[in-house]
């Protein structure tokens, strides 16, 4: 039986989730939830099916894997990578991987909380002066490693990933 991820109809907070599952070639559907347009944004697709899914925290994104039942998009990421060896093999890998994680989402909010605001346009210089140190901070912690744990892929890579590639999307 195919996993379930579902989330709204946008890239968000599943696309790492997406890319990891592609990446180990897992059988999944994607359950999209469609908001009505501007100014109400109307959830009430989610809303009808949030309680009935059995979930115990319901929110988006989530994964249904038989009995398995997750919410939080990172206990999702290390759920999927837990299965697929994807996961540090040291006690460094893994410290690694919980800054790199934590990181990238404290990352990806600062983007959104400019991206989403309505003082937009007044955010972004900013945000973009400071860029690029930002970045080189990752660039140091991956130093000459092949991949931001070490020498195998893991699930922060892809993490990581989607926020470089959505700021070079910007």
């Amino acid at each position: 039986m195919a996993m379930v991820l579902g989330y709204w109809d946008i890239r968000g907070l599943a696309h790492a989730i997406r890319l990891l599952l592609e990446y180990t070639g897992t059988e999944y559907e994607d359950k999209f939830y469609v908001t009505g347009p501007a100014p109400d944004y109307d959830k009430s697709q989610w809303l009808k099916e949030k309680e009935s899914l059995g979930l115990d925290f319901p929110n988006l994104p989530y994964l249904i894997d038989g009995c398995t039942k997750l919410t939080q998009s990172n206990a999702i990421l290390r759920y999927i990578a837990r299965k697929h060896n994807l996961c540090g093999e040291s006690e460094e890998e893994n410290v690694r991987i919980d800054v790199l994680e934590n990181q990238v989402m404290d990352f990806r909010w600062m983007l959104g909380a400019i991206a989403y605001s309505p003082d937009f346009e007044s955010l972004k210089g900013d945000y973009l002066e400071k860029l690029p140190e930002r970045l080189k901070l990752f660039s140091q912690f991956l130093g000459d490693r092949k991949w931001f744990a070490g020498e195998k892929i893991t699930f922060v890579d892809f993490l990581i990933y989607d926020v470089l590639d959505q700021i070079g999307r910007a």
